[in-house]
């Protein structure tokens, strides 16, 4: 059925009929993190590329979920299609798990389903893809609520055993799911994330009130944040006039870290107000112990904000050659780093820049298309 699907999908192509494209936002529900984010910029680079393509965004959601993803793609344009329900995730989760009630049903014929992380909803035809963004729940199963772990697995299986294409948002994930999923390697695509414009030197630079260090991330024990802290203590003790500013909510399951001198948790932060925080910052530090990219630091570098980074290797594509990179574990390492940062970070900043550049969302919206196009 599939192989009719995209013989005839290719042929519409051929014709120079129009594709039609479903891409489920239902993350888009929730404030957005890295995933909406990326789900996000994702959509507006296919919006921007895909011609006479059409783009349609479909979630089943509840009310003030609803509410969040029109807001989120009106400045888009692209066509929705919104399904309100109490219980969503209940919905979701059903409808994943029975394969009943094909897509079509709901939103109309389609050449492509592009589904999230959140759900696999069944279909009768057409090119099926989805995006892994990392494989953090199979790596650190202990670090993840074991809603996610469920959620993530099942997604993990039937991307493996169901897709047409798969995108992964760095190389690095893309080898891990080849290794660890066993997706054969022609079938993963890599779509970069793209940087907002909104992150620039350019632009109000926030003020709190002293000179500050800045790391942001969901507070999770995965983002080590903890060590952060503990290398700033350190870093504090010759830079006293230092405060640490610390963005980002707090993940499910988790409690905020306690309070300490000199420390500031900000909560969950719009981006606008990031984009402010990162050029005002003397210093950014992202000490992820894993990631599927690392967007925080390509949006620092893009700032201008001198920045250290996790050596681990998921991080070298977002890094490249402009971040400080540093042992994650290591608060000794880490604080050091930061004060070769606040002192010496200037001069990287060019390469910075420049590294920020790359990662655009028409690019990534490109990758995606021609990730389409090798199986139809």
């Amino acid at each position: 059925m599939v192989l009719r699907a995209r013989v005839a999908a290719a042929g519409r192509r051929a014709q120079g009929l129009t594709l039609r494209i479903v891409v489920d936002v239902s993350p888009l529900s929730l404030p957005r993190t890295g995933i909406g984010n990326y789900l996000r910029g994702m959509i507006g680079g296919l919006a921007m590329v895909a011609e006479e393509h059409e783009i349609v965004a479909f979630a089943p959601t509840g009310l003030r979920g609803t509410r969040r993803v029109r807001e989120a793609l009106e400045p888009l344009g692209v066509e929705t299609r919104l399904v309100t329900l109490p219980a969503a995730h209940a919905f979701r989760v059903a409808w994943s798990k029975s394969g009943r009630l094909p897509l079509e049903r709901l939103v109309g014929r389609f050449d492509v389903s592009h589904f999230s992380d959140w759900m696999y909803p069944p279909q009768r035809a057409g090119v099926r893809a989805t995006t892994i963004h990392d494989l953090v729940p199979l790596h650190f199963p202990e670090l993840v609520h074991p809603r996610t772990l469920r959620m993530h697995g099942a997604k993990y299986r039937h991307a493996a055993a169901t897709c047409d294409v798969v995108f992964a948002n760095s190389h690095f994930t893309a080898a891990d799911a080849a290794e660890h999923l066993r997706i054969p390697p022609d079938r993963i695509h890599v779509a970069y994330p793209g940087i907002e414009r909104r992150f620039s030197p350019d632009g109000e630079h926030a003020d709190l009130g002293a000179p500050y260090v800045l790391t942001v991330s969901t507070l999770d024990p995965r983002k080590n944040v903890e060590v952060v802290m503990d290398a700033f203590e350190l870093l504090r003790q010759r830079r006293p006039e230092l405060l640490l500013a610390v963005a980002g909510g707090v993940a499910a399951g988790e409690s905020a870290p306690a309070e300490r001198e000199g420390v500031r948790l900000l909560g969950f932060v719009e981006e606008e107000r990031l984009a402010a925080l990162y050029r005002g910052a003397s210093a950014f530090v992202y000490a992820s112990r894993f990631e599927g990219f690392g967007m925080p630091v390509v949006e620092a570098l893009a700032s201008g904000a001198p920045t250290v980074a996790s050596s681990h290797p998921s991080l070298d594509e977002a890094s490249g050659e402009a971040a400080f990179r540093v042992d994650p574990n290591d608060p000794e390492a880490v604080a050091e780093a930061l004060e070769v940062a606040v002192q010496q970070g200037a001069q990287r900043r060019a390469d910075g820049l420049a590294h920020a550049r790359r990662f655009t969302w028409k690019a990534c919206g490109e990758a995606v298309m021609r990730g389409y196009e090798s199986v139809l």
